[in-house]
């Protein structure tokens, strides 16, 4: 299997597409498909929905800083783009800043010195609610080896780079209702369902029963 996409469900695509190339610097495939001008490895697809945001997601980008002067000048370009500061039960002693998108998407902005992705580019990493098995799940559908598996967190990394995938053990965020966000994946439908995915009416679901779709 192949992740193709890490699609955002979203009100205006368009808008939310044109904040995160501004962000990120990457290039637009057409108006709601972004392509990575970096090694990360996969494209972000911006596609409709009227259903309102209701929750914190269960994914979110961990961006980078080089030094703590690089970490302002992020987050100032967010925020210009039109980020917002939000409270998500971080520490005041925590260095990283968190941010959400014009549609309510949160991210991260992490301090310099961070070791954890000390080898990853300016998309850190792709950090997840999720299960030590989700994990497991994850780094056998892909292919992709585990770099982290402690105290029932665990992360995996493509073996061409790139940003890592990160899940961060219990205790989960409460699911309700579909996840705004979602893997796209091309490949064999029958390797996932054999590897413990589950088959629903809109595509498949991890062992977590986090959607996504192979195209």
């Amino acid at each position: 299997m192949k992740l193709r996409a890490l699609c955002f469900a979203a009100a205006d695509p368009a808008r939310l597409a044109r904040f995160w190339a501004g962000l990120l610097n990457w290039t637009f495939q057409d108006d709601v498909t972004l392509a990575p001008t970096d090694d990360t490895g996969f494209l972000l697809r911006f596609l409709p929905t009227d259903e309102p945001k209701t929750r914190q997601n269960q994914m979110h980008f961990d961006l980078t800083s080089t030094s703590l002067e690089d970490q302002q000048r992020t987050v100032a370009k967010a925020l210009d783009l039109g980020a917002r500061h939000i409270d998500i039960g971080q520490l005041p002693e925590e260095e990283h800043v968190v941010l959400s998108d014009p549609e309510g998407n949160e991210f991260c902005v992490i301090e310099p010195g961070n070791n954890f992705l000390a080898e990853c580019g300016f998309v850190g990493a792709l950090a997840c609610d999720g299960s030590q098995e989700v994990g497991y799940f994850w780094s056998k559908a892909l292919g992709w080896p585990l770099v982290w598996d402690q105290d029932q967190e665990t992360a995996i990394r493509s073996p061409h780079g790139g940003p890592k995938i990160t899940w961060g053990g219990p205790p989960f965020t409460a699911k309700t209702g579909r996840n705004r966000l979602h893997f796209e994946l091309t490949g064999d439908p029958a390797e996932v369902v054999r590897l413990g995915a589950a088959v629903t009416d809109t595509g498949f679901t991890d062992p977590d029963g986090n959607e996504f779709t192979i195209g």
